[in-house]
């Protein structure tokens, strides 16, 4: 996060306001191929592509065949990224995600194989069917984009961007994630059934698998990195600043919440609404783009008080929507 730029001269302002209109047009291309094969989920489509460009992690919770990995795969394609998936299991182990150390008899020593964490995009397909051993050997990964095996470190490649999902936690076998694996992903979304209009052309449509198999890139791998690196140069006033401490101040003070936000939550608010601006085609936040990403940002990080534990996430979001804009 950069500070504003002092009394911008009007040629300055013309070619930022140019960088920023040629951001929105390359997105724009991304959102496009991807709305042709997810129907109806433009603004999910959006939030998952913001939480990217500000080298978020993204946790999608909904029930079964709804189209969580599908949106990672069309995501994949869409920007040209390495792609890999790991599907959770009550018996899979870190080793099966990180990698291990092997020895080789024809060179006579170890050799590390990585695992399928050592890619782009990584779909970790639900996470909580896995015991919390194994879903704890993300953390690292997508904390210090590196994983450790044996004592060694091994960098992870950029992009890095983990996508996982999860089934509701009333359904048999699920494991719940802890706070902190939580508070690692930058956003949490729920994609929700499709409307009648969608739906219908989905099962009048062709097959999904089929539609992504023949996709081409809209952006390559280079090209995200660039638009990651002028995330962090969006302007932030100090009245925004204002407004998103607003908030963080009533989620520590009002008594629906067990705990307030942290800062770790304030910086993501900000990084997310910076990406969000982004989207929109503008090189400053504006307090609607903190209202656009604010419910996926800070919804998985608040949890009830016991007086408060029969409301849905949902009630309890609005004492935070109700901060006023100072």
């Amino acid at each position: 996060m950069t500070s504003p730029v002092p009394n911008p001269s009007p040629r300055h302002l013309d070619a930022e306001a140019a960088s920023a209109a040629g951001r929105k047009a390359a997105l724009e291309r991304v959102i496009a191929a991807a709305s042709a094969i997810i129907l109806g989920k433009e603004r999910e489509l959006r939030l998952a592509l913001a939480c990217l460009i500000a080298k978020g992690h993204l946790l999608i919770e909904d029930v079964p065949g709804v189209g969580k990995t599908t949106l990672t795969h069309v995501l994949a394609r869409a920007l040209g990224l390495q792609f890999r998936r790991i599907q959770f299991t009550s018996d899979l182990l870190p080793a099966d995600i990180a990698g291990a150390t092997v020895y080789d008899r024809d060179q006579g020593g170890f050799t590390f194989h990585p695992g399928p964490i050592f890619a782009q995009l990584v779909l970790a397909d639900e996470v909580n069917r896995a015991t919390p051993k194994t879903q704890s050997a993300l953390l690292e990964a997508m904390e210090e984009y590196q994983v450790t095996v044996e004592g060694h470190t091994y960098a992870l490649p950029e992009p890095f961007f983990v996508v996982a999902t999860q089934n509701p936690s009333h359904q048999v076998g699920t494991f719940a994630l802890p706070e902190s694996q939580l508070d690692r992903f930058l956003m949490r979304l729920e994609l929700g059934y499709p409307d009648a209009r969608a739906e219908r052309a989905l099962l009048q449509g062709q097959e999904r698998r089929e539609l992504i198999n023949a996709m081409q890139p809209a952006l390559d791998p280079a090209a995200l990195i660039a638009l990651q690196a002028s995330v962090g140069q969006v302007r932030v006033s100090e009245a925004l600043l204002d407004y998103v401490q607003a908030i963080l101040q009533t989620s520590r003070q009002a008594p629906q919440y067990r705990d307030g936000l942290s800062p770790r939550a304030g910086l993501g608010l900000v990084r997310a609404a910076q990406a969000w601006a982004v989207l929109a085609g503008r090189a400053y936040v504006m307090p609607e783009d903190v209202q656009a990403v604010l419910p996926a940002v800070v919804r998985h990080r608040l949890q009830a008080a016991p007086e408060y534990s029969e409301q849905s996430s949902a009630e309890l979001f609005q004492t935070l929507a109700a901060v006023p804009i100072p």
